[in-house]
């Protein structure tokens, strides 16, 4: 297979589209194409209020909005872990850094992609802030990522029921297993040969996932935001 390489909007990154992400690639275009072609009954106009600060929408724009604005903070902060790795970081912790940072500048693009191929009404780029990160010391990068990752699919496991369109829900229900994967993964990284990877605070007794409203996800991860944005559907702003 002929190499191609597709650069990113992220300075200092490029996505290798060879053998290893020929079919993950190719998976996000089709749903790309099959949600442009469903498209959202909801109001097409933007949803900018009167401050100027943009309002997620109503219905399922609303959720693809929401997750929007997770998956292009989960981008942003791997962007800054690979361009600039932590002092000390071995060669397994980098692969894996990279591998995640991939992934979420896949989950950002297609949301960006699959939303304007609907309506108008999309989040605009955000802007985030770091304030008690320390990107040059591995436990505060490790402690970050798993919090931004949990968070993550509380926050896809916690929106699912609010979703209306059978091929959205798929789509929400592939990508949250991805992220599960990740976090995962940090969580070996920081307890390694231990059950943390799947700790009790973040499987319940049934051994399912946890699921947040996303008014706790929000109120959660809101100090990364620097852009301020509401949604008033959901009661945010």
């Amino acid at each position: 297979m002929k190499r191609t390489t597709i650069q990113v909007s992220n300075q200092g990154a490029t996505l290798d589209t060879g053998r290893r992400n020929f079919l993950k690639l190719s998976g996000v275009g089709l749903a790309i194409a099959g949600l442009t072609l469903i498209g959202c009954d909801d109001n097409d106009d933007f949803n900018f209020m009167d401050n100027d600060v943009f309002d997620l929408g109503s219905g399922d724009v609303g959720i693809l909005n929401y997750a929007y604005a997770l998956e292009q903070l989960e981008a942003d902060f791997y962007t800054k872990v690979v361009n600039n790795f932590y002092s000390g970081i071995s060669s397994i912790e980098k692969e894996l850094f990279t591998d995640l940072y991939h992934h979420e500048v896949i989950h950002r693009d297609f949301f960006k992609a699959a939303i304007s191929g609907a309506t108008s009404n999309v989040l605009p780029k955000l802007e985030f802030q770091y304030p008690n990160v320390n990107f040059n010391d591995k436990n505060s990068v490790l402690a970050t990522a798993k919090a931004l990752e949990d968070t993550g699919v509380a926050a896809y496991n916690g929106a699912g029921k609010y979703i209306t369109n059978p091929t959205y829900l798929v789509i929400a229900g592939k990508i949250v297993s991805v992220e599960a994967r990740h976090a995962s993964a940090i969580r070996n990284l920081i307890n390694p040969g231990t059950a943390a990877f799947s700790g009790d605070d973040v499987v319940d007794a049934n051994g399912l996932d946890l699921a947040k409203e996303p008014k706790d996800i929000v109120a959660a991860a809101g100090g990364f935001f620097k852009t301020p944005f509401t949604w008033k559907e959901q009661g945010i702003g």
